[in-house]
C-alpha cells in the first residue's frame, strides 16, 4: 500500500522533462503567462511534491510557481529544474541549513516501499566553510526522511566538493534510528564516487588530496533509490564512471551495540558526544517520505558549536544577493525525476 494523504496510488508517479524557450520570473502561483515556462510545465505529477524555498517559505501547489532565486527552469540544450539555497537564510524548525528541496506529500512504510530516480548536475557548492567540518562545501540532493519517532533520515545522497578542486564525491549517509533519546545519534557514509564524508581538511583551509574518480560541476550523474519490502537499493551511474550498486535493510539494524559502532563513527563523531546505538528494528513500521532538490549543507554557525556539521561559512548577514555574488550557495539543475511505489530488484 503507497499512501498519500492516506489515499492509495496504484501507479508510479514521474516526473519528465519537455523543450521550453524562455523562462519567467514569476514568485506567485498563478495562471500562464505567453510562453512563460514553470517548473509544473516540466515536471509531470508535480501535484504529488510541496516545496520549502531558501526563503523558509513553503508552498504546497506548486501549479505554475516559480521564484527566480530558488526554483525555476533553465534551457542549455536540455531542459532543467533548478534549486538553489544560500548558505544563510530562514531553515526549517529543526534543521540550521537552509534548502529549497520538494518534500514528497505521501507517507509509506518500509515494508511497504517507494521508489524515487533522479538524473541531476551539481553546478555550485559554497566555496566558503571549514575544511575541518565534514559538512562544508556539500549539498544533499535527495532524501528519505521519517515522519514518525525521532524523524531520522535513513538516507541523505550528498555531492562535496572542496574549494580549488576539479573533482568532488558522491556519497550517501545512513543515520541510525537511534536507541532511546536521540542524542547519539550519527550517520555513517558511504563513498559513491570519490570520498566518503568522513575525508576531512587538517585545518579550517587544508584540503586532501582531489580523489581521483570524483565528479566535476555540471558532470550528470543519476541515483535510484528503490525500497522493497523494507531493503533499500540504491544504483548511481555516470557516463564515464563505474556504476555503483549497494543494499541497506531499513528493518534490521547492524549497529545495536557499542561493538559494532565503525571506527568511522569513533574518529568524526565521539568528539561531540554522538556514540549511541541503534535500536534492532531499525525504521520498521515508520512511516517515510522522498525529498529532492538542493539541501545545503553549509552553513555560518560556528565549527566550535559541532565540528561534523557547523561549517563556519560566509552567509553576508543573510543577505542572498550578495551570498550569490560572493559564492556563498548551492545550486543544482534536475533533467530527470521518477516517483512511485518499490519494485523488485533486478536480478
Amino acid at each position: 500500500m503507497y499512501v498519500l494523504n492516506r489515499l492509495f496510488l496504484p501507479f508510479a508517479l514521474v516526473i519528465s522533462v519537455v523543450s521550453c524557450d524562455t523562462k519567467s520570473n514569476k514568485d506567485t502561483p498563478g495562471s500562464p503567462e505567453g510562453n512563460t515556462r514553470y517548473p509544473s510545465d516540466v515536471m509531470l505529477s508535480i501535484d504529488q511534491w510541496r516545496i520549502l524555498l531558501g526563503n523558509g517559505e513553503g508552498m504546497d501547489s506548486l501549479k505554475y510557481f516559480e521564484h527566480e532565486d530558488y526554483f525555476f527552469t533553465v534551457d542549455d540544450g536540455a531542459e532543467w529544474v533548478v534549486y538553489k539555497a544560500p548558505n544563510g537564510g530562514i531553515t526549517s524548525p529543526n534543521s540550521h541549513n537552509t534548502r529549497t528541496e520538494l518534500g514528497q506529500k505521501a507517507r509509506w512504510t518500509p515494508k511497504t516501499g517507494g521508489k524515487l530516480t533522479g538524473t541531476l548536475k551539481v553546478k555550485h557548492v559554497s566555496i566558503s566553510g571549514d575544511a575541518r567540518v565534514a559538512a562544508s562545501y556539500s549539498v544533499v540532493v535527495g532524501q528519505i526522511h521519517s515522519a514518525d519517532g525521532h524523524e531520522n533520515e535513513p538516507l541523505k545522497i550528498f555531492y562535496k566538493k572542496f574549494p580549488g578542486h576539479t573533482k568532488g564525491s558522491v556519497y550517501w549517509n545512513y543515520e541510525i534510528n537511534t536507541e532511546g533519546d536521540n542524542s547519539g545519534r550519527w550517520d555513517f557514509s558511504t563513498a559513491v564516487w570519490g570520498y566518503d564524508m568522513s575525508v576531512i581538511g587538517t585545518a579550517p583551509s587544508t584540503y586532501p588530496v582531489e580523489p581521483e574518480d570524483g565528479i566535476e560541476l555540471g558532470e550528470e550523474f543519476s541515483y535510484e533509490v528503490n525500497v522493497y519490502e523494507g531493503v533499500m537499493y540504491l544504483t548511481f551511474k555516470s557516463r564515464g564512471h563505474e556504476t555503483k550498486t549497494f543494499t541497506k535493510s531499513l528493518l534490521t539494524s547492524e549497529y545495536t551495540s557499542a561493538s559494532d559502532i565503525p571506527q568511522q563513527i569513533l574518529t568524526l563523531y565521539r568528539v561531540i558526544g554522538r556514540d549511541g546505538t541503534e535500536r534492532p528494528n531499525a525504521y520498521e513500521g515508520e512511516l517515510q517520505f522522498f525529498k529532492q532538490g538542493a539541501y545545503n549543507q553549509t552553513n555560518g554557525r560556528g565549527p566550535s558549536t559541532n565540528m561534523v556539521w557547523s561549517s563556519g561559512a560566509e552567509t553576508f548577514d543573510g543577505d542572498v544577493a550578495k551570498q550569490y555574488a560572493n559564492g556563498s550557495y548551492v545550486e543544482v539543475w534536475f533533467r530527470k525525476s521518477s516517483i512511485g511505489p518499490g519494485t523488485p530488484p533486478l536480478q
